[in-house]
């Protein structure tokens, strides 16, 4: 079985010392309270992000469910800002359902490990292997989502950075019409939401002090 420490570096990973983590030592729990507790360990950059941390709180202690698409009124996701080592650049994808300019992200399909979702996601959605997950979240989101055949529901976002080995080649899947490599000067042509904005603004410094830290 895997525990606690296992799954979280020791000591707990801060925005001021991000920890980065691979694939391996990330490993899945059912258990909401790794959730609520991740949550609970963040300091909020803002108040729009502290007011949102509190949302998903009080959604996490009402419903037993909200790691789960069964979940009607809504459920947790998470998602990955991929910047590539050593540039500003990042990968943004082109969603096939919801026909938007997102980063990589989806569904956590019952597993309480969010940083472990994002890099999975972020593996899935860009074909990159040697990808590491940065913790903590950096980044906070509620949004209705209204995808074809299904009920208008909510998007718990829990966002975190993810880095790639310089010169990545992405490569798509299912899930979007077209990937790239943008910076945040690319963002605004291509009429991304204030998520997106809000997320990369806050992400790249993050991915920079990361890697420093790493070496």
């Amino acid at each position: 079985m895997t525990t606690d420490e296992e799954r979280w570096p020791t000591p707990p990973a801060t925005f001021d010392a991000p920890v980065i983590l691979d694939e391996v030592a990330l490993g899945a729990s059912t258990d909401l309270e790794l959730v609520i507790s991740h949550l609970d360990g963040l300091t909020p950059v803002d108040e729009q992000q502290e007011r949102v941390r509190n949302e998903m709180l009080a959604f996490a202690n009402a419903h037993s469910d909200a790691l789960h698409r069964s979940c009607v009124d809504g459920h947790f996701t998470a998602s990955a800002l991929v910047v590539e080592e050593g540039s500003d650049r990042f990968i943004i994808l082109f969603h096939t359902k919801l026909q938007k300019w997102l980063q990589p992200g989806g569904h956590v399909d019952g597993d309480a490990n969010l940083a472990a979702n994002a890099l999975r996601e972020a593996i899935e959605e860009t074909g990159i292997s040697g990808l590491r997950v940065v913790v903590p979240a950096i980044d906070l989101d509620i949004h209705e989502v209204r995808p074809p055949k299904e009920a208008p529901h909510l998007h718990l976002d829990v966002r975190f950075v993810v880095l790639a080995p310089a010169g990545s080649v992405p490569v798509g899947n299912h899930e979007s019409e077209s990937l790239r490599w943008v910076t945040i000067g690319d963002l605004g042509d291509l009429g991304a939401d204030n998520g997106l904005l809000r997320l990369s603004s806050r992400g790249l410094p993050v991915a920079r002090s990361a890697q420093a830290i790493s070496g």
